[in-house]
């Protein structure tokens, strides 16, 4: 028996999720549980220089060790309503449902986005899987229908993003700068990063941004 596309979209697409990439550098996140999956969460964050506070009587060796550290603070006893404080996010990554309703609905009284690990619609943001090579960030998700296969194509987009990928950034990031300090002619502008970005990554990464100077010659400064 065949099911047409639009059946199943009809059928799962209940609930989208809007595409955002948050600076949460030195911003308070809080994670609710001490388990594995807190663990995890703590080890995403931690990529991205947030500031981390964990609640649960008990964590992981490797959460207990971080806190040991300095590199996150934890507070060994169950969640209490004010220990929301001024995150930015939550997670609530505990095995025990009425807790983690509980932070749901404390969070949201304050109108804190939070993530309730494995139940999606009770989520105001979801975590997709995330591909971070330097200054490059790939997301990527299934509105929370399918995490396996978010992973799926994670692996197999991780095989063609390379860190040439990430130096190529670097250079023409830099080259950008360096042309906004020195041609002041944002169409002159306009037209040298439109040159710039017509040549192959190869090529980028073999000049260098000195390189990239070099062969602008006056027009980039």
């Amino acid at each position: 028996m065949q099911v047409s596309l639009q059946r199943l979209r009809s059928d799962t697409e209940k609930r989208h999720y809007y595409p955002l990439f948050l600076d949460i550098t030195g911003k308070e996140c809080l994670v609710v549980g001490g388990g594995s999956v807190a663990e995890r969460k703590v080890m995403m964050l931690l990529k991205f220089d947030a500031s981390i506070t964990v609640i649960s009587p008990e964590v992981t060796k490797k959460l207990s060790s971080l806190s040991d550290t300095g590199t996150i603070r934890v507070r060994p006893r169950k969640y209490r309503r004010g220990d929301l404080g001024n995150a930015a996010v939550i997670f609530a990554c505990t095995g025990d449902r009425d807790v983690n309703t509980r932070v749901r609905k404390d969070a949201g009284a304050r109108g804190i986005p939070v993530n309730v690990v494995d139940k999606p619609q009770e989520c105001d943001f979801i975590v997709p899987s995330i591909i971070r090579k330097g200054d490059i960030t790939i997301a990527i998700s299934t509105s929370g229908l399918l995490p396996l296969a978010s992973k799926k194509l994670r692996k197999e987009i991780e095989k063609t993003v390379t860190r040439d990928h990430a130096v190529y950034i670097r250079i023409m990031a830099a080259f950008r700068k360096h042309l906004l300090k020195t041609v002041p002619d944002s169409k002159k502008r306009g037209a040298i990063m439109r040159h710039a970005g017509s040549m192959e990554i190869r090529e980028v990464i073999g000049a260098g941004l000195k390189g990239m100077k070099k062969i602008f010659g006056d027009h980039a400064g």
